[in-house]
């Protein structure tokens, strides 16, 4: 059932325009970042624990992924009512402390909403079913009769991100859209109804307090006109290298349009973030075009590997497709689906490097939860305990996305260290004791004190932060060296020392991502930042 609080919270005052085109973004799991009442998941409480941490930390703002009211079919991404708690979290008044204490202490709060779909078990969803074909109820899905002699074949050849078809079958023969778990069926973004619920959701979130969201699969509310054929499978390989017909259909852009309306009609500069897996970054910047939303996720960023070369041109197509619509390019090496990039780049130095890259460049950067600690992808979890539901099927995803969900290591030298007193849902390495908050705190050498050190100077320094372009400096092979106004950051993406002579000038050095002796010699797999 839906909560609701006595009263709303007052609109954050004092708020600078455009605070995103330069915000750190500190993404929680909220299972996964800390329990306060021992049963090993993560809960609100637990986050409105650790907030001074992040404002320590120098993060602007705080991205809460799903805790509303869900059967947890896919951790939360399957929201049966938007405008409740699940009880594993905590309560609706416990979501407005989180609130009231991250503006207290200076951070906003983005909110993740899932429009795409819902849970099977929404009270629309559960109603259409009962009601049967016919029902107008299920207009507001994608029921539909099968193919076939009998309807037993799905309506058409779309495949679930998750594996299997899209499709699942009801007892009374028709057929639900899901394009994720069938647990998930997809909403019809032509029923006005759909529309008008989504608006009154928005608002509801925005009279609490919230300062954005980052939508959930922001490229998939429409589907091409008469859900046609793809033709083809393994389309999951398709996914963010073309148009399909069931994502990044122009139409969605209008949906956003009359979002950005309702967040412009709040004070404090409320925001809405994409998560829109699109062809191209040309593609992904209609997402932020002046009256839409405010940022969208750079996946062509994520996915590029440690590679000089690869990585200048992705930056170069980043800022020239943001650059006309006037959006900021946003930056990220890791997230909740992503394997955590210490194991994709293939060393915690890389990482460190990594991290010093993304926080030089202009715009907005987003940090996952656990990178600031260097925490490792978990590759060794037991079947049992994996929850991820493309795990389970075939053809989908790779499933193992726990291996970056596992709880966060605060405190202590046994499991599990600080996160609660009840053990944790997912099982964390022995050698996370190494990689605490507390073992962290004070060594200098630790990734932890990199990345506090870095949000700091980039928050001090004049020439860091906004922006929509670079000047690249000559680098040898396998280097990347650019400058801002009076600031220049070097990354070698080798496994080698390189000599860069004369670099960068007489500036001297803000910090390094390893240990730096000479001045004119650049490590192998280092990032270094000086005052040009």
């Amino acid at each position: 059932m839906t909560q609701h609080l006595a009263d709303a919270l007052p609109t954050p005052t004092g708020t600078q325009p455009g605070w995103w085109r330069d915000a750190v973004i500190y993404q929680v799991y909220p299972r996964s970042f800390a329990d306060s009442n021992g049963d090993g998941m993560g809960d609100l409480e637990g986050i409105r624990s650790r907030l001074p941490y992040l404002r320590d930390l120098g993060v602007d703002a705080v991205w809460l992924s799903p805790f509303y009211a869900s059967p947890q079919a896919d951790a939360g991404y399957d929201v049966a009512d938007y405008r409740a708690i699940d009880p594993m979290f905590g309560t609706l008044h416990d979501a407005d402390a989180v609130i009231r204490e991250a503006h207290a202490l200076g951070l906003r709060i983005i909110v993740d909403l899932v429009p795409n779909h819902c849970s099977d078990q929404h009270e629309w969803f559960k109603q259409a079913l009962r009601e049967g074909p016919g029902s107008p109820l299920r207009e507001r899905f994608h029921f539909r009769p099968g193919k076939g002699e009998s309807g037993e074949q799905p309506p058409n050849d779309w495949e679930s991100i998750f594996g299997g078809p899209a499709w699942t079958r009801v007892e009374d023969g028709e057929w639900y859209l899901h394009l994720f778990a069938p647990e998930q069926p997809d909403f019809n973004w032509e029923h006005a109804a759909v529309q008008d619920e989504f608006r009154s959701v928005l608002r509801f979130w925005l009279d609490l307090g919230v300062d954005g969201f980052r939508i959930d699969v922001a490229h998939g509310l429409v589907k091409a006109a008469g859900l046609p054929d793809l033709g083809r499978d393994e389309q999951l390989k398709l996914l963010g290298n073309q148009v399909l017909p069931f994502f990044d259909q122009d139409g969605v852009h209008e949906i956003y349009r009359k979002w950005r309306t309702v967040l412009d009609e709040y004070a404090g500069d409320r925001i809405g973030v994409a998560e829109a897996w699109a062809p191209n970054v040309e593609r992904t910047a209609l997402y932020v075009r002046h009256d839409e939303l405010h940022q969208a996720f750079n996946f062509h960023y994520l996915t590029t590997g440690w590679d000089a070369a690869a990585l200048r041109a992705t930056i170069d197509a980043s800022l020239d497709a943001m650059r006309p619509v006037g959006a900021p390019t946003t930056w990220v090496l890791s997230n909740h689906d992503v394997v955590r990039h210490r194991t994709r780049f293939g060393s915690l130095d890389r990482a460190r490097a990594a991290a010093l890259l993304m926080l030089a460049l202009p715009g907005s950067a987003y940090v996952y939860q656990g990178e600031e600690l260097g925490l490792p992808e978990v590759t060794d979890l037991p079947d049992e305990v994996r929850q991820d539901p493309s795990f389970f099927k075939a053809n989908g995803q790779d499933g193992l996305r726990d291996g970056c969900r596992v709880p966060l290591p605060w405190s202590g030298d046994a499991a599990p260290y600080g996160f609660g007193t009840g053990g944790s849902w997912l099982p964390q390495p022995e050698e996370w004791a190494g990689l605490s908050v507390e073992a962290q705190t004070g060594d200098a050498g630790s990734t932890l004190e990199l990345y506090r050190t870095a949000l700091r100077i980039r928050r001090e320094h004049a020439d860091l932060g906004a922006g929509d372009a670079v000047e690249w400096l000559d680098a040898p092979e396998g280097v990347l060296m650019f400058r801002r106004g009076g600031f220049v950051c070097a990354a070698n993406t080798t496994g080698d020392a390189v000599r860069i002579p004369g670099a960068p000038g007489t500036g001297a050095v803000l910090l390094a991502s390893g240990p730096v002796v000479d001045p004119e010699v650049l490590p192998g797999d280092t990032a270094v930042w000086w005052q040009g």
